[in-house]
């Protein structure tokens, strides 16, 4: 005769042991009841505190399958004392050096188009420049890009990399870039008007960028439109406070970074 265990639930619908994991500072994971998400700050008996993107904290009990890894439930234990730190990651997604010095600045650069967008790629590529030795300074437009790049003087020993917004074929951005394209340049760019477009929605807390009609100011624009105050300074500040690593940014845009850094980089 067969024997059936007093446990009549179906094998599908019990909860398998959830792997351990411990509760390492910037491991990013989701408290599995409310759904909140955020960085490990510091964990403590019982506890972990988490800081999501708006620098928010929440504490929460380390209870078995309590919070979410990459979408997988997972059981968060308190490091072991003395324990090898796991490796965390820039705001990039590279590897962090921890106590890497700085590069002597390589006499390659990268420019891009204006201040906006050389905040944006400090805020996530910076650690991984500093280590490269690689430079970022902005043009306040592409109007003057030949001028410059000429003065500047690109060479095997120096090359140059631009970021240009909005370079799409057919526009004037896209016949000076490849006025100045050679070896020792590249000019690469993002198809959207400006880099805040570059933010995605989600991330800023909007469904869309707004569509803002040909002859207005983009970015009153989008302020207009969002119910932001007309002060677009003020406004790219918030936008740039919910950046926190690439994954708030569009792939259109990372892609082009990353290439430009290889670029200016290259032996």
């Amino acid at each position: 005769m067969r024997q059936y265990s007093p446990d009549l639930t179906p094998p599908w619908k019990k909860q398998q042991p959830a792997p351990e994991v411990p509760a390492e500072p910037g491991l990013v994971v989701e408290e599995a009841g409310t759904g909140f998400c955020g960085a490990v700050i510091r964990c403590e008996a019982g506890t972990v505190t988490l800081e999501d993107r708006f620098g928010k904290h929440r504490a929460f009990p380390l209870q078995p399958r309590g919070f979410l890894l990459e979408g997988r439930p997972v059981t968060l234990v308190r490091p072991a004392s003395g324990a090898p730190a796991r490796p965390t990651r820039t705001a990039s997604g590279s590897v962090a050096v921890p106590g890497a010095r700085a590069r002597v600045a390589r006499a390659g650069r990268i420019y891009v188009e204006g201040r906006h967008d050389a905040e944006l790629v400090e805020k996530v590529w910076g650690d991984d420049l500093r280590i490269e030795g690689v430079v970022v300074e902005y043009l306040e437009g592409v109007d003057d890009l030949p001028a410059i790049v000429e003065s500047f003087g690109p060479g095997p020993d120096a090359h140059l990399g631009v970021l240009v917004d909005h370079l799409v074929p057919g526009t004037k951005e896209s016949r000076i870039a490849a006025a100045v394209t050679g070896p020792h340049t590249l000019v690469v760019g993002h198809p959207y008007i400006d880099v805040w477009e570059a933010v995605k929605p989600s991330s800023v807390g909007i469904a869309a960028w707004p569509r803002v009609p040909r002859g207005q100011d983009w970015k009153t624009g989008v302020c207009r439109a969002l119910g932001w105050p007309e002060h677009t300074g003020a406004a790219w500040q918030r936008i740039l406070a919910c950046v926190h690593s690439y994954k708030d940014l569009e792939p259109a845009l990372l892609g082009r970074v990353e290439e430009l850094i290889d670029f200016v980089t290259a032996p």
